[in-house]
Order: C-alpha cells, then structure tokens, then sequence
C-alpha cells in the first residue's frame, strides 16, 4: 500500500520518479529484513563452527543461509505477484523456508541460553561433546518441527464442539447451533481444494447459523474469485454471514464485500439481523475489523453502531468480530455473546506466548463482565505452512441455558 494520503497536495512527479518512490521498500520493511539477515549471520556464527564438518561443509552450510534468506525476502515480495506459477511456488518455498528458519533462530537461542550453564556444571573434557551435540539438535529439531508443523497446517481442520451458557436464554434457542470458520486465508498456498473440504465438513455438522470471521482471503478478488467458490455450496438453516478481518482490508475489502454477497453470504458491516428460530428471535451483528479505519475511515468498527434499530430488550446478542480485542466495547454494547479468530491461537511456538501482547484472549472461550467471547483458533493458517501444537478447527458453538445455583 502506498504510504501516501489519497488526497494530499503533491508535487508533480515524472513516471520514473514516481515508479522509483513506489518500488523503494519502507522503513519497516528495509528493518525486517535487516533483522532477518542478521539473524542468518548469527545462526550462521553460532552453529557452523560447533558442526563436525569440514571447512568446506562450513563454506556450504554458510552458502545455505546465504540462499535460505534471499529464498525468504524473494517469497515474500512474490506472494504480490499475480497470476504467475513461478511466483506462487516461489512464495509457497519462502513460507516454507520461513517456517523452517523460524524454528532453527528460535532454538539456536534457546541452545545459546542453556549452553553457558551446561558447560559450566559439566567437566572439562565434555565441552567439546556438549557443543556439538546440542549444534547437531538444533537444525534436526527444527527439521523436525517443521515437518510435523506442516503436516499440521495441511490437514483438514477438526470439528471443536464448545457450549456457551447464556442466562434467560429462550427454549426454542436451546441447542442453537454456529459452525464457525475463521482465518482460512485462501491465496498462494491455500485453494479451492482446500476451502471445498471446509464446506464439506461443515455441511455435515447440520448447524442452524454459518459464521465465518475474518480473514477468508489473501489476494484480489480478480486472483482468487474460483478459489472462492465453494463457500456458496454452505447450509444452514438461517443462511452464511461473513464480517471482514484485517486481511480482507490489505486485499480489497470492497470488491471482497461485493464478491461474497455475489456468492449468497450475507456481509454485516456494522450491522445486525434479527432471526426468528422456532418463534424465538436471535439477534445477530456483525462489525467491521478493529483496524478497518486505517483503510476506509466511514467503516469504523463500530459494535454500537451494529444494534442501531434493535429492540432493548431483546436477548440473545451475538457479534461476529474478527479481533478478540472488541469485546470490551461489545461489553459496553451489551452482547452476550462474541466469535473471533485473527489469532491462530498462536499458530506454533513460541509465537503463540506473545499473542497476549496484542489481543486479550489467545484461543477457546473466556468471559469479559457478562459477555463470553470465543476466539478460534483458524480453520487455515498464515505465512509459514505450520501448525504445531495448535491444530485448526471449525467451531459448533452450541447455545445452552446457563445453570442457576
């Protein structure tokens, strides 16, 4: 995205000079990469001289990290490129470089942590063992996880059943069934294939309401329109509903919005519907993504604005929020109930202990005051092809009358 503002004066620019101003990368950007090969040299440092290898494997394993980052910045700047085989394989083998170099950063800090007192408390002929040995763990683990982590990402996501308690909760709404779907991020790894074994599943689960939170796609709609499709093959009784997520944002929120209401979904932009199961009304709202003003200022996420025209008195409320980090101004609201992903519970160690840094809860269902709110763990994944110890999910959320003591 251009860091300019759409309607700030400028001076007149020729086609080469704007061209040039568009290609130079951010600050941010030019940062994070920096990071990323200072972590290669320090990977590199660390590791090569403490491998039983030749100087020539220290030359070849040097040569491999030389190759391993220019794989992950190329990868990157490739998932922008549209309709190419190259760049989308391209971008696939940086996700999963990513991935993978993730893990080997990661451990060789750990190693670095616990190699001082290790060798501290061994005696001193076992220095040199303890050095190589735990040099050796490192890229094997990290090999390890990967594989694990990706054979995790790749397989269809598990059905998690979860019942939420709400008081004064009408009979007729007993039992009231949400398949909820969540951060699939359909583009350059994730497809058609993969999103039809979604809706398969979820098809079989019999649910009353679709809910799907956020972050369905990463691309155009121009790019990713087929890949898409199957979500107008989903059934439920009350219908499919759709609220939009960060990433919806980076990749044309309003074409997304048009596209998926083409397919059937209903779209909530601040907005609710009030759904009548069995002669008890549900009331179901929607908002906009937390960062959504960044983009377009008139789409405020708004959870307020969303019961504008409700009944008072009219209960259950359920809001479909992308962040987790709404449900205080859902609080305030009044909801009973908020769906969430945009986390991925964290997707693999050790990201999934900073996720508290940003959002309040990082998977499964919480309570804030009166509100409950369920944050899923995503039904696809992001970035490296890697779940570890995180698995994804599709969410029945079942409504039950809360117990009275």
């Amino acid at each position: 995205m251009s860091t300019e503002s759409a309607g700030a004066p400028s001076a007149p620019s020729t086609p080469s000079s704007a061209s040039r101003r568009r290609a130079r990368p951010s600050r941010f950007i030019r940062n994070i990469i920096t990071l990323i090969a200072l972590l290669h040299l320090y990977v590199g440092v660390r590791l090569l001289p403490a491998l039983p290898i030749t100087w020539v494997g220290r030359v070849l394993g040097a040569l491999a990290l030389c190759a391993s980052f220019a794989v992950i910045v190329a990868g990157a700047r490739a998932r922008r490129v549209q309709n190419s085989s190259f760049a989308a394989n391209l971008a696939w083998l940086g996700s999963l470089d990513g991935g993978f170099f993730s893990s080997l950063a990661v451990l060789t800090v750990v190693r670095d942590i616990f190699l001082g007192p290790a060798l501290l408390l061994a005696a001193h002929g076992e220095h040199a063992t303890i050095e190589t040995a735990s040099a050796i763990a490192v890229p094997t683990l990290a090999l390890l996880a990967t594989v694990v982590g990706f054979i995790g990402a790749r397989r269809r996501p598990r059905v998690v059943d979860v019942e939420v308690p709400l008081s004064d909760l009408p009979p007729a709404l007993q039992g009231f069934t949400i398949a909820q779907i969540s951060d699939v991020h359909v583009g350059h790894a994730i497809k058609r294939d993969f999103l039809s074994g979604i809706v398969e599943i979820v098809n079989t689960l019999g649910a009353d309401l679709v809910a799907i939170t956020g972050d369905l796609v990463d691309g155009p709609v121009e790019q990713l329109r087929v890949h898409v499709e199957p979500l107008a093959g989903l059934r439920a009784r009350h219908g499919t509903y759709f609220v939009t997520g960060n990433h919806e944002y980076y990749s044309g929120a309003a074409a997304w919005i048009a596209e998926l209401r083409r397919l059937g979904l209903n779209v909530l932009v601040n907005e609710h519907r009030v759904l009548t199961h069995d002669g008890a009304p549900l009331l179901l709202a929607g908002v906009t993504d937390y960062s959504a003003q960044q983009f377009d200022p008139a789409q405020r996420s708004d959870p307020q604005a969303a019961l504008a025209g409700a009944p008072p008195a009219l209960r259950p409320r359920v809001l479909l929020a992308h962040q987790p980090r709404t449900a205080p101004a859902a609080a305030d609201a009044g909801f009973d109930l908020q769906l969430s992903g945009h986390t991925h519970g964290g997707q693999f160690w050790p990201w999934n202990l900073f996720v508290r840094l940003q959002q309040p809860f990082t998977a499964g269902l919480h309570r804030l005051g009166s509100l409950w709110v369920y944050t899923s763990r995503g039904s696809g994944y992001w970035g490296p092809p890697k779940r570890l110890g995180v698995p994804s999910e599709i969410t029945r959320i079942r409504l039950v009358a809360e117990r009275r003591s």
